[in-house]
């Protein structure tokens, strides 16, 4: 399979940032999309909603259904889901891209904020696939992607942030789980993680401001690998913990300089990445002509 035209896709957390990007780049291939989401009202910090997302993603090709989905309400998920499949006569693809974030110590860690990883990043990405799977048995190539980390189990990856690290390792724990329940039913589980800081609105809020978007990429490196992982035969390409970088360059993308916000930056690593895998592309910015890089 070359292109996505006519799929239908169900993406958490697709009104902004990499499920919208994920979104588009269907959208190009005149791919159907839920853009399951719980913005329905402009926020004050954030930029999108479920319909500014469906109006973005009609005029790029494909074709929209804006579902209001808080995905820790199991009553909301279901319905999400079962709305999509009536809407578009079926369900090809689930990504499970939601997530909560708050990089604190455990005596930092308010419990609500704990729960509240727990529910979106474990459970929601759990009940979102379980959900799913009755419909992705009858599609032709179907596929679940987790946006989640490799299992890469180091002390340094959870010491300055354990809440966070246990809620995104759960994701792809059910990534590893579901790979073996759902192989003999041709479903693909695949789990993709970004090798750098993404340019996203929790980027810029929570992690570093302007100056940390200025050393990401953008979402579209991860759009362009999932849609490389969606085009895959799902009975041969299951249970692979992905680094978009790496699987693009397997797929024969040479360049990535265009994926950076600023090109004279140099990228910031993002965490989770394990160390055996290095970049196929260098992360230092490239000296300016006439003198070093700023």
């Amino acid at each position: 399979m070359t292109d996505l035209r006519n799929k239908t896709l169900f993406i958490t957390g697709a009104s902004r940032g990499i499920g919208l990007a994920i979104a588009l780049r269907a959208a190009r291939d005149g791919a159907n999309i839920a853009v399951a989401a719980k913005t329905a009202e402009p926020h004050p910090k954030l930029p999108g909603t479920i319909y500014t997302a469906a109006e973005e993603i009609e005029a790029a090709g494909g074709r929209a259904l804006p579902l209001v989905c808080d995905i820790r309400e199991e009553a909301q998920v279901a319905e999400a889901v079962a709305r999509t499949a009536e809407a578009f006569g079926g369900i090809d693809i689930c990504v499970n891209n939601a997530s909560a974030i708050a990089l604190t110590g455990v005596r930092d860690t308010a419990m609500k904020r704990f729960d509240l990883m727990h529910q979106i990043n474990a459970r929601g990405a759990f009940m979102v696939s379980k959900y799913c799977i009755a419909h992705l048995e009858q599609a032709d190539n179907p596929h679940i992607l987790m946006l989640s980390p490799p299992l890469d189990m180091q002390e340094k990856w959870f010491a300055p942030h354990t809440a966070y690290s246990m809620a995104k390792f759960a994701m792809s724990m059910v990534v590893l789980g579901l790979a073996g329940e759902l192989r003999a039913s041709g479903i693909a589980v695949n789990a993709l993680w970004p090798r750098t800081t993404i340019a996203t609105a929790a980027v810029r809020n929570l992690l570093g401001g302007d100056e940390m978007a200025r050393r990401s990429r953008k979402p579209e490196i991860l759009a362009d690998a999932a849609h490389g992982i969606f085009c895959k035969p799902a009975p041969e390409f299951t249970g692979n913990f992905l680094i978009d970088d790496t699987f693009l360059a397997g797929e024969g993308v040479k360049e990535f300089d265009h994926y950076r916000v600023d090109p004279d930056a140099d990228l910031e690593p993002d965490f989770f990445v394990p160390e055996h895998l290095p970049a196929p592309a260098p992360l230092a910015a490239a000296p300016r002509a006439g003198g070093p890089a700023t």
